[in-house]
């Protein structure tokens, strides 16, 4: 089988677990993590457990105490904790914080009382604060730099892979005591207290790895402390605020944290009452977070032809409607369901929101960006856990009579409802905020996902002809590469029809003239947004649609997505505003492929040949703007887009476009030339 032109095979490179010493430590986290999740469940239980005999009012208070003891240490001592970390032997600081992790957790079942699991709970919590940041730190130590992000997903993996694992092992455990119970008359060992003798054991082992990890620098550099987690929310709001999309997502995803604080904080409660005891506790701790590893990883595929902010906000709503589900239904199989459900419906929420953060955010503020969200998520979930049980014990449990039928609903019950009524809200808020389709409706938008297709505006007449637009920032190369596609295009038997924006018409190439000399620097950013959109209304009227009408290839150097970077993000107008008008200039006209070549604007303007037009004279914060909404519009609509690294060499470009234009090419696709030579055909000036 022919491999020209294609890219030759390497020898895969190691996976970083390679690495003994990392391998190690990993374990040690692996377990350690482990540990951390069946800690949380097993004290929420025990707490639970120790006042069930004081009424529902005192059950659920006892067990927000417990998360607020839980989370309390990391945002009043975390900036303090890990600036004294880094000024001991990373080793023995680990080493320690775990023996005293073991020897606290150990004792909780001894002393057997509430108290001292609230003191335990902080205890445990303030020696976490010295082997986090010990760990973080180590890590690039053990790991080359290149390898340093493919450590860090793995990380990510076990600190909330391992939740699910936690929360089926303790539902075990408690199935399996709770037959030895039954069975064996006085048999009075509690589930929890099998549960925290694992996680005590689980932290010993990870001391015993780490003692023994001998790779660890001692010669580390003092780190400077980093500032309280509130002085952050307060900071970091001044840089993200001002962006309307970053703005809708963190609201989007502090709703969708806040949602989930309020089932996390009347969870027990709320499974004592459907008589699920500790087992049925661990089962819908372990549904959450198996539906958010299922909706991380599968979430986003299931709508691919769906815009990823619509999906986002839809994603929101939905939680909230499955949230008021899970609060009105009395039957603890279909909650365990639901939780499921709702978990993949956070988890998708998650990894489109991080994902677009990612994209909209420049990269020296993203750092900032996610440590700010970090932080203000930590704040959110402290304050809706506390408030959760508080407003769940004040409301109690009461019975409801309704035409002869009896109800039972609780604060549990209220405070899911709650949460369900503000994830619909902020999912709304989301959608208005972040609307990347105006003027489609989302209903037919949605539905058309669901088959698997891509709602198009229809257009009054037939389109038997293939649109191909090229995107990319200034010297990216689009415009060599689209003339270069269209000859190849025409060496494979098609009709072509090469153009460009803006220029293509005889009132285009005035309108250009006007646009693009450096002597007009005072044109209003909305100005420059009409005139290119009455451009493109020229261009599509007499250019575009008539090609296409008669069964060309029509092969288009910039189109409205130009229009939604530069002037949306560029000029920082509302994008909605850009999208609409653009979309009536062209009634609604997409095309069938999008290729973006992708360049770092550093790299790209080197390229450009003195003197610099309007555009390429813009200073380099404008340009990173354009490039991160060039890539935001592409992971919205990944199946119209193709994303080519422009720093590839030409030809390696020039195949990656002409492999995935085969795949939109009508049917039967003429490829004479090339099957008989195994070749690129010649390509003529």
């Amino acid at each position: 089988m022919s491999t020209h032109g294609r890219a030759a095979r390497r020898r895969k490179p190691p996976n970083v677990l390679a690495n003994a010493p990392f391998r190690r430590l990993w374990t040690a986290m692996s377990v350690c993590s482990l540990g951390d999740w069946l800690n949380i469940i097993a004290l929420t239980a025990l707490a639970g457990n120790l006042t069930a005999g004081s009424g529902y009012q005192a059950q659920s208070l006892a067990i927000g105490g417990v998360f607020i003891a839980k989370m309390l240490p990391a945002i009043l001592l975390g900036p303090l904790a890990g600036a004294v970390a880094d000024r001991f032997d990373r080793r023995l600081a680990m080493v320690t914080a775990d023996l005293v992790r073991f020897a606290v957790v150990a004792s909780i079942p001894l002393v057997g009382s509430y108290q001292w699991v609230i003191i335990a709970t902080l205890l445990v919590e303030c020696a976490n604060l010295f082997w986090v940041p010990a760990k973080d730190a180590t890590v690039p130590n053990l790991v080359p730099k290149e390898r340093l992000e493919e450590a860090n997903q793995l990380n990510l993996l076990v600190t909330y892979g391992t939740a699910p694992v936690a929360a089926a092992l303790f539902a075990v455990l408690s199935a399996v005591m709770g037959m030895f119970t039954t069975a064996v008359p006085g048999f009075a060992v509690r589930p929890t207290d099998v549960a925290l003798g694992v996680n005590a054991l689980a932290y010993l082992v990870s001391a015993s790895l780490i003692f023994t990890l001998r790779d660890i620098p001692k010669d580390h550099i003092l780190r400077v402390s980093t500032p309280s987690v509130l002085r952050q929310v307060v900071e970091g709001w001044r840089f993200v605020g001002g962006n309307r999309v970053v703005r809708g997502l963190i609201i989007g995803m502090l709703g969708a944290f806040a949602a989930g604080g309020a089932v996390v904080g009347v969870a027990k409660a709320y499974v004592t009452a459907l008589q699920g005891g500790d087992a049925g506790y661990g089962a819908v701790f372990c549904a959450v977070f198996l539906g958010m590893g299922i909706g991380m990883f599968f979430g986003p595929r299931l709508l691919g032809e769906l815009s990823r902010r619509r999906m986002f906000g839809l994603t929101i709503i939905l939680a909230g409607l499955t949230l008021a589900a899970i609060a009105l239904i009395h039957n603890l199989a279909l909650v365990i369901v639901l939780t499921v459900l709702l978990g993949m419906c956070a988890g998708t929420t998650w990894i489109i929101g991080y994902t677009l953060i990612g994209l909209e955010v420049e990269d020296g503020l993203r750092g900032r960006t996610f440590s700010f969200l970090q932080s203000l998520a930590r704040v959110v979930l402290l304050l809706v856990v506390a408030l959760a049980s508080a407003l769940g014990g004040l409301v109690g449990s009461h019975l409801l009579v309704v035409a002869g039928m009896t109800y039972s609903f609780d604060g549990s019950n209220v405070v899911l409802l709650l949460g369900a009524l503000l994830a619909v809200i902020v999912g709304l808020l989301a959608l208005r905020h972040m609307d990347d389709r105006p003027g489609v409706p989302i209903g037919a938008d949605l539905f058309a996902a669901l088959r698997g297709e891509k709602f198009v505006v229809q257009d009054d007449d037939q389109r038997p002809g293939l649109f191909v637009a090229f995107e990319g920032g200034e010297g990216s190369g689009k415009t060599t590469q689209s003339r270069l596609l269209a000859i190849w295009l025409r060496d494979q038997g098609f009709d072509v029809v090469q153009t460009r924006e803006p220029g293509s018409t005889k009132v285009g190439m005035r309108l250009r003239a006007i646009l693009l000399d450096a002597a007009h620097q005072g044109l209003s950013a909305r100005s420059e947004a009409l005139l290119y959109a009455a451009d493109r209304a020229e261009h599509v009227e007499k250019v575009i649609r008539p090609a296409l009408q008669r069964g060309s290839t029509v092969v288009c150097d910039r189109y409205v997505d130009s229009s939604l970077a530069y002037q949306g993000a560029g000029r920082a107008l509302d994008p909605e505003d850009v999208a609409r008008v653009n979309s009536w200039a062209t009634g609604g006209l997409l095309p069938d492929l999008t290729v973006l070549i992708d360049v770092p604007p550093s790299v790209g303007l080197r390229r450009m040949a003195s003197p610099a037009d309007r555009i390429e004279s813009e200073p380099m914060e404008f340009h990173e703007r354009v490039r991160r909404e060039f890539r935001a519009l592409a992971a919205a609509a990944p199946d119209r887009y193709l994303v080519v690294d422009g720093t590839l060499p030409q030809n390696e470009i020039s195949r990656l476009i002409q492999d995935r234009v085969r795949e939109v090419l009508p049917d039967p696709v003429p490829q004479e030339t090339e099957a008989a030579t195994g070749t690129i055909p010649a390509i003529r000036d």
